[in-house]
């Protein structure tokens, strides 16, 4: 039996496409969603409970380790990550997985149509004995390309990526500069559909007959970026800086293609504005803002982050009164937020925590130094009398520095 958690625009068509392959399918969604002929669980852990294979299709890092850690995967199961999270964070998923069950890396190249045509191309990282047992499922959909062992195919995912990626920004800058010299923008497309980027204008050339539907959107391109690009300066990591932009000004949800209309992009050059304007940040992997606030803001090449607190999506408080388990769920939240900005805790410039009770402090810091390895940031530990819900102890906030475009 198959467990396929994550059903969104590539998951939901690439489970249809299992079960036409006559395989027993149980799914599981976040939101609940249902696709014929499968079973729904109600949770990961449900899903996963009798599975042989169990097929990982989400959003980031963050959350196919907290899907995973709840689903709990039973020995001699097998576990196949399809998302695109990079190979640092499945090196993390293979040491937080029990030894008894496998683990395959095996990002696809493709979007929506593809998925559901059972067309694209999956890269595969792992051992031979694993990659034989799961080949044919993989099959289910489109080509395998075996890349080498466990991690390999999240690095050839975010190498290709980070050249195709760049290649689109770089068309929709050029299209946007276009009239600045008296040039037609639909003569530059069809000069350039005669060179080698003949491809890329021919996927892009519909978005600017009105939005495009959305098959990879822009705010998932953003966050592959995040993952690809080199912390030095390179043309991925400006590409990444010009979707965070588009993201910021609302095009997050549309397809990547839609970068050739961006707002953001006009005027690039010489009339750019002297300065950015702050980005409010607020990724899907965190449950939404509690209040009237966002999870971050991106300003002067720092990241913001408002203090988190350990509630669940409905607002509810995790592990009332018990700091370790909050202080767990802070750090997960933490951790997706910066992930989604292409931080790290090595990217942490300072830490600011409030407690309801000091006495806490031993327990808080032995989460914390777990989370945060290596030579520690500034900080500041302070006690309040209360928190701004009833049952939480611990608050912590933090200041990150940005990966320099």
């Amino acid at each position: 039996m198959i467990a396929f958690l994550g059903l969104g625009r590539m998951g939901a068509p690439m489970a249809r496409r299992l079960v036409a392959a006559g395989h027993k399918v149980t799914v599981w969604n976040r939101t609940a969603r249902e696709v014929p002929g499968a079973a729904v669980a109600a949770t990961a852990a449900e899903a996963a409970a009798e599975a042989d294979l169990v097929v990982t299709m989400l959003a980031d890092p963050p959350a196919v380790e907290q899907v995973l850690a709840a689903a709990r995967p039973r020995p001699g199961a097998l576990v196949v990550e399809m998302s695109t999270i990079g190979p640092e964070a499945v090196a993390r998923l293979r040491a937080a997985l029990p030894a008894a069950v496998g683990l395959v890396d095996a990002p696809v190249l493709g979007s929506v149509g593809p998925a559901a045509e059972g067309t694209l191309t999956v890269l595969a990282g792992g051992a031979p004995e694993d990659l034989a047992r799961c080949r044919p499922v993989l099959e289910v959909f489109g080509a395998v390309r075996e890349v080498g062992p466990l991690g390999a195919g999240a690095a050839m995912k975010l190498a290709v990526m980070g050249a195709l990626v760049p290649a689109q920004v770089l068309l929709a800058e050029s299209l946007a500069r276009a009239p600045e010299r008296g040039v037609d923008p639909a003569a530059l497309l069809e000069v350039l559909a005669g060179t080698p980027l003949g491809p890329v204008v021919e996927r892009v050339r519909p978005a600017l007959a009105g939005p495009p539907p959305a098959r990879y959107s822009i705010g998932l391109a953003a966050k592959d970026l995040a993952l690809a690009a080199h912390p030095a300066a390179t043309l991925a990591a400006a590409a990444r800086a010009r979707l965070d932009g588009a993201a910021a000004a609302g095009l997050a949800d549309a397809d990547l293609t839609a970068i050739v209309t961006s707002p953001t992009l006009r005027g690039a050059g010489r009339d750019a504005p002297a300065r950015e304007r702050p980005a409010r940040v607020n990724p899907a992997a965190v449950p939404a803002p509690a209040g009237l606030y966002s999870h971050a803001v991106r300003a002067g090449g720092l990241l913001f982050v408002s203090g988190q607190a350990a509630l669940d999506a409905d607002g509810r408080v995790i592990g009332e009164g018990d700091v370790t388990r909050q202080s767990e769920v802070v750090f997960d939240y933490l951790e997706a937020i910066l992930a989604d900005q292409g931080c790290d805790f090595g990217d942490v410039v300072t830490i600011k925590t409030f407690l309801t009770d000091m006495a806490d402090l031993p327990a808080y810091g032995a989460v914390r130094r777990r989370r945060v390895p290596g030579e520690p940031p500034s900080s500041t530990t302070v006690e309040v009398p209360r928190l701004f819900r009833p049952g939480l102890v611990i608050e912590v906030e933090v200041v990150a520095a940005l990966p320099r475009p």
